[in-house]
């Protein structure tokens, strides 16, 4: 395995580009920017997002182009760029023309740089295809969420299902690394539905599949409707089938799980994520946007006027800010890593933390080894099969 390092301190394993070494106080190599706007605002989500507000749009790219301005300076070496949301791609050509431009002058695209836009398949055309690809952008991530119109009616999406390969059909012209979002446990999914949605996203021939179980995020409508019984989670026994089913049918085809909810073929792992699940520091912008730098986590407003004459008045957008400790950064890191497949290797973990995981977690890891939950062969600790049906519930114990 060839390895290689650079002046900011990062030893990284050529195959996946992602930090080994000491890091948290390296400048950051990964960027995410949040563009918060939306047609509609689904049931379920949690995200710092917007609808109604378009006449908004060209004043927060301002506001995001001055943030981004007071942080960097022009062409800002990152091995990977991330745009979220929201919809990146609902604005329109010309509104998504001009931040991908901006976001060239900030930061230094080239074809060894993974950029991925979000978006969701109604948004796309033919022209919007052309100026992503033209602004270096390499990897797009597509909300499908699922094919069957009753449940992206309870999704409260607003999407049909054929529209997703049409905008793939859209995305191939320009694109190589295309990835599909799914959600599975949702209000009435039977298993049979949810095994045919995943057999439609591998029809589509994507190169990586995040699947989500289906969360009821305090606040959100979604969480509203099961206080007030409107709707009913399924049997939890099912939805850990579904889960097994993913993994069973993905692992068996060619797919390498590489996270719990994450999925790739031909080394397409998604970079950004793995930086995230390293604990490595990242540059953060938009509304609701996290970063992490010179050990300091912050996080940014998430109500948009707040954010726009927060930046627009020349003061910082942050809202949240956090000095880790050393001990809690190196949990923070255990959780994080344990996400992984490959999990917590003693050797990293200690080299990048200065903590032995051990002395930090020894007692929990020790009882789900037994009950089979974890695997310890003494160099690394990985979630076992049965391990990743309880993950939620082990990665709190080891906090």
């Amino acid at each position: 395995m060839t390895q290689r390092s650079d002046a900011t301190g990062f030893v990284t394993d050529e195959s996946d580009s992602v930090p080994s070494a000491p890091f948290f106080w390296a400048r950051p190599r990964a960027a995410y920017i949040h563009i918060p706007f939306c047609a509609h605002k689904c049931g379920y989500c949690d995200f710092a997002s917007v609808a109604g507000q378009d006449d908004a749009i060209d004043r927060f790219l301002s506001a995001l182009d001055r943030e981004m301005a007071s942080q960097l300076t022009p062409g800002t070496v990152v091995d990977t760029i991330f745009v979220g949301g929201g919809t990146p791609t609902y604005v329109s050509a010309k509104q998504l023309d001009r931040y991908l431009d901006r976001l060239n002058h900030w930061f230094q695209v080239s074809p060894d740089v993974e950029f991925t836009v979000e978006s969701n398949p109604n948004t796309l055309t033919a022209e919007k295809v052309a100026i992503l690809a033209n602004h270096g952008v390499n990897r797009v991530s597509l909300g499908a969420q699922s094919f069957r119109p009753h449940l992206l009616k309870q999704l409260e999406r607003n999407h049909d299902p054929a529209s997703v390969g049409r905008a793939i059909d859209l995305l191939r012209k320009r694109f190589d690394n295309i990835s599909i979002d799914l959600i599975f446990g949702i209000p009435g999914q039977t298993q049979k539905e949810w095994e045919e949605d995943l057999e439609t996203s591998l029809s589509l021939e994507p190169n990586h599949i995040s699947a989500y179980g289906l969360t009821y995020e305090k606040g959100t409508p979604l969480w509203k409707q099961r206080k007030l019984g409107i709707v009913e989670p399924i049997d939890e026994n099912i939805e850990a089938t579904m889960y097994e089913h993913l993994m069973d049918r993905l692992n068996l085809n060619g797919w390498e799980q590489y996270e719990i909810s994450n999925f790739a073929r031909g080394r397409k792992k998604c970079r950004h994520n793995l930086y995230y699940w390293a604990n490595a520091p990242y540059y953060g912008f938009g509304t609701g946007a996290a970063a992490f730098q010179n050990n300091r986590r912050t996080l940014n407003l998430r109500p948009l006027i707040t954010y726009m004459e927060r930046v627009e008045s020349g003061e910082s957008p942050i809202c949240q800010s956090e000095v880790l400790e050393s001990e809690s950064r190196a949990r923070e890191t255990a959780i994080l890593n344990l996400r992984r497949t490959e999990g917590i290797s003693r050797v990293n973990f200690i080299e990048t933390t200065g903590h032995r995981i051990d002395d930090l977690a020894g007692d929990p890891i020790r009882q789900f080894v037994e009950h089979g939950l974890l695997i310890d062969d003494g160099e690394t600790i990985c979630f076992s099969r049965a391990g990743f049906l309880l993950a939620d519930g082990i990665l709190a114990r080891i906090v």
